[in-house]
């Protein structure tokens, strides 16, 4: 089979949140398609958030890549049969690959809904090596020999052996971003300088897709990548996507002290933990070389709960943490995960009234979501605590479990429609006018629509929820007074 053109689609999230507005492509697709295009390959992106699908050019396509979470997985299995059902028509055969973190542990599921292969894992090696099969005539004894590769033979599924991850960072070619169709309409650029976290915490998959060591890009490599985006989309802000960009404080520093030394200052952000608060060097060299905001996970205000997520940190770090990264002027972008075992309705509401306490510039409250992958998942689908395996659900807003010490309504209700509402109300938000911070004013108003918004968009799951809660509560009431 001849491979000419590739496209790859990231599809959409489902619904509204806080911060639908931001358009951040995740940076999976774009590295494999940059990797192709210096190959010789015709590669595009779409990102149906930023711009929309093509469905001509897809259709004209040799293979179609499709990049999943689980919140997005429903989406992806949409476009593939779309594909497979419109190439039919045609008369064309397209391969499609999947990948991404949901297929990545759901393999089986994703063959079953139109992906002719899966790419577990870091992909970029296991594409290569998939169209070279392709090419040379599917040799059915070779494909078995693609670390990473899930695919179906008949009506067998079959899983290769595991890819090992990838250790040179550096080998990996600076991203073309102009691959991603309407990528200059967002005004960011997303920089990734490390993968792995030794964290592990129990409701992320990041250690089980990337693994439990850091391996980092090179001061030098970063450097080089910063340049060639500055000269290509000067003015824009640079968004570092590592899930903790300080995770190595000393190579943090050179890195910092490189950029300035290059004269590569430009408003940054990046993601960390509380723990960066403990470096003043690193702070003043952050705040020197331009960051605005920091996304910390806080993760939770109940010491019990980080003590269940595995997140080795405590509520009085965090508050450190923010007051001093504002004493740099640093902005916090708090991210709270609610709904843990130990967990109850004063939970949630503690949790935003700390957030205002601290003056936490802007938060997002998310509800815990039981990720395939991850510890919590296991835990819960052993327990039969899942209410629920609409993927499209599992997005942060939306209650998909049966909690321990609350239910789901309290749960859903809480974070939703109390403590987010009362972070981004228009008391909070002419708070933030009246003290003449004005980006703090934009993002809360912005903040307390997308909320009206989201409401309005699911009445009626609020309501089925709410109805099914208060039936199961009378069938436990009922239950007691038998037991009695």
């Amino acid at each position: 089979m001849e491979i000419k053109k590739i496209v790859g689609i990231e599809p959409n999230p489902p619904g509204f949140h806080v911060f639908s507005a931001f358009k951040l492509p995740r940076l999976g697709l774009p590295q494999m398609g940059t990797i192709l295009k210096e190959k010789g390959y015709e590669v595009k992106i779409y990102c149906p958030d930023i711009a929309p699908i093509n469905w001509a050019e897809v259709l004209s396509a040799d293979m179609v890549m499709i990049s999943t979470i689980t919140s997005t997985a429903p989406e992806a299995y949409n476009i593939a049969k779309k594909i497979k059902e419109k190439a039919r028509v045609l008369g064309k055969n397209i391969s499609i690959v999947m990948g991404g973190a949901h297929v990545s542990f759901m393999a089986e599921e994703a063959l079953n809904n139109y992906a002719d292969y899966v790419a577990r894992g870091e992909g970029e090696e296991t594409i290569i090596e998939l169209i070279l099969w392709l090419k040379n005539g599917n040799d059915v004894g070779r494909i078995s020999e693609i670390s990473g590769l899930s695919y179906k033979i008949g009506d067998k599924v079959h899983h290769n052996a595991p890819r090992p991850h990838l250790q040179d960072l550096d080998s990996l070619p600076t991203i073309d971003l102009s691959l991603i169709q309407g990528y200059k309409d967002i005004g960011i650029i997303p920089v990734l300088t490390s993968r792995g976290c030794p964290y592990d915490c129990t409701f992320c998959s990041v250690t089980k897709m990337f693994g439990h060591k850091y391996r980092f890009k090179s001061p030098e490599k970063t450097i080089e990548m910063l340049k060639h985006y500055r000269k290509l989309y000067p003015g824009m802000w640079v968004f570092f996507y590592d899930d903790n960009f300080t995770a190595s404080p000393k190579r943090s520093k050179i890195l910092l002290e490189m950029m300035l030394k290059n004269g590569l200052s430009f408003p940054w952000t990046a993601q960390a933990r509380v723990d960066v608060a403990q470096d003043k060097e690193l702070l003043q060299l952050m705040q020197r070389t331009n960051c605005k905001v920091l996304y910390i996970g806080l993760e939770s205000i109940n010491p019990k709960t980080l003590v269940e997520y595995n997140k080795r940190q405590t509520v009085e770090e965090m508050e450190v943490a923010i007051r001093t990264l504002h004493k740099y002027k640093i902005k916090v972008h708090g991210m709270f995960v609610l709904g843990g075992e130990e967990d109850d309705r004063e939970t949630v509401m503690q949790t935003v009234r700390s957030a205002i306490k601290w003056k936490i510039d802007t938060v997002q409250m998310v509800i815990l979501v039981p990720l395939p992958g991850t510890p919590f998942y296991e835990n819960l689908n052993t327990q039969n605590r899942i209410a629920t395996f609409d993927w499209s659900q599992y997005d942060g807003h939306h209650v998909v479990y049966k909690p321990n010490k609350i239910s789901a309504w309290e749960l859903q209700y809480g974070v939703m429609l109390e403590a987010m509402p009362k972070f981004y109300s228009l008391w909070q938000v002419m708070k933030s006018a009246v003290k003449f911070k004005f980006k703090n004013f934009m993002f809360r108003m912005y903040g307390h629509w997308m909320l009206i918004k989201w409401k309005v968009h699911n009445s009626r799951y609020l309501e089925e929820l709410k109805a099914f809660s208060s039936k199961l509560k009378s069938k436990e009431k009922a239950k007691e007074l038998l037991k009695g």
